[in-house]
């Protein structure tokens, strides 16, 4: 039962000898979230493969220990406004539903952008990219570009945001819509686009298996007219090849038993006290080997192994299933290994990416701030021994390995230029 799949490398046009131009510059420009900048950092790992040259800009001391030795990143801050976005952060995780994402905007969001931009557009004139790649919360990336009329792409980590997960709001999506105006008007744009989708490309980090079809082209546009996004929309998948590191002590997964990962992420750990507690009652009765990210947990049972930190790619290999807070690198890294998932979704975009998960029958969402051990052992249990999640799973797993990854992000920035 214990997964034990890779990914297979897809050949890209440059490996082909399909592709072939001369060294161009890219630049990133991404904020201080660690699974907004992860992925980058395989895409241009593969630019420079090829030859090209590539930088970053954005908060240094958030993305600096994200981005591989000898990187280039020029500081996109503002250090008087980096406490109060670092305390805004904070106060982001005590909250949820509307409250939430109307703080996101209004104390996170927009005023990053308004912080990086000068950094962002020094980074534009020391660099002298051809291309700009902007992170879909990195609302200075391409107001930079439009205003040195410069091609730029959107770099969506998240798949939330294609499915128009506020159809159903529309005066909050008008909302949203101001705010994205009302930035732009203040650094003198007067034709304002939806920053969150570049008109020249858009690099989504999934597939059609995982998102499904298209319920409009943005939150803040209009419906599709029919449910196939636009040929500019590239849907490359994960693009793996973060490095893990640290130590773990391999010998706890030594056993016939399965082994499951429950993790919340790095953000999470101090909201999740109850939700661990109801897991590892969950686990303390099942033939697995579990292990917590969940320094805070006292007193585990024997089958489970507390830790600060995970080397997760190198355990993915060695794992049968995934408990998770939805996040969307956690699970596109769980399914690009064909395990199927638990989801506790808490704020943001991890509601939506659950109902993917439950869409596309790769595992089962659970309500995370009610959720009991009885009904976490049932769906674990169940996710483990039905076979239909463990084979939707390794479905979407084919489709990311059909879409590419960073090699097929690659292509599509070469083709730009």
């Amino acid at each position: 039962m214990a997964g034990k799949r890779g990914r297979v490398r897809m050949p890209t046009l440059y490996d082909l000898g399909l592709a072939s131009m001369a060294p161009r510059r890219f630049l990133f420009v991404v904020p201080p979230l660690t699974g907004h900048v992860n992925p980058t950092v395989a895409v241009a790992r593969e630019l420079v493969r090829r030859g090209h040259e590539v930088a970053w800009t954005g908060p240094t001391d958030a993305v600096a220990p994200l981005l591989d030795p000898g990187s280039t990143l020029y500081p996109a801050e503002n250090e008087e406004l980096a406490g109060s976005l670092a305390a805004a952060r904070r106060r982001w995780l005590a909250l949820r539903g509307p409250a939430a994402l109307r703080f996101l905007w209004e104390e996170f969001i927009v005023p990053l952008g308004h912080t990086m931009l000068p950094g962002v557009e020094a980074a534009v004139r020391a660099f002298r990219p051809d291309v700009v790649i902007s992170d879909q919360q990195a609302l200075a990336g391409p107001v930079a570009a439009r205003r040195r009329n410069l091609p730029w792409v959107t770099s969506a980590t998240t798949s939330a945001e294609l499915t128009r997960p506020l159809a159903d709001l529309p005066q909050v999506e008008e909302w949203v819509r101001e705010q994205i105006t009302g930035f732009q008007l203040a650094h003198d744009l007067t034709d304002p686009l939806d920053l969150r989708f570049s008109d020249h490309l858009v690099l989504v980090f999934s597939t059609a298996a995982l998102i499904g079809p298209a319920a409009g082209l943005s939150s803040a546009g209009p419906a599709l007219p029919t449910t196939e996004f636009p040929d500019h929309f590239a849907f490359v998948g994960p693009a793996l090849g973060r490095p893990s590191g640290g130590d773990f002590p391999w010998e706890f997964l030594s056993t016939d038993s399965p082994a499951i990962l429950v993790s919340l992420g790095t953000i999470n750990n101090l909201a999740g006290e109850r939700f661990f507690a109801e897991a590892a009652a969950a686990v303390a009765d099942l033939d697995v080997r579990a292990v917590f990210v969940a320094p805070g947990l006292a007193d585990p049972p024997p089958n489970v192994l507390v830790r600060s930190y995970v080397p997760q790619l190198d355990l993915l290999p060695h794992l049968s299933a995934v408990v998770s807070h939805g996040g969307h690198n956690t699970v596109c890294e769980t399914l690009a290994h064909g395990l199927p998932l638990v989801v506790a979704p808490i704020r943001g975009d991890q509601p939506v990416i659950a109902r993917q998960v439950e869409a596309a029958g790769a595992g089962i969402a659970v309500r995370f701030s009610r959720v009991r051990a009885a009904e976490l052992r049932e769906v674990i249990s169940l996710v483990l021994t039905a076979e239909s999640y463990g084979r939707a799973a390794r479905a979407v797993q084919k489709s990311f390995a059909a879409a590419g990854g960073a090699g097929a992000a690659a292509d599509r920035l070469e083709k730009l230029l």
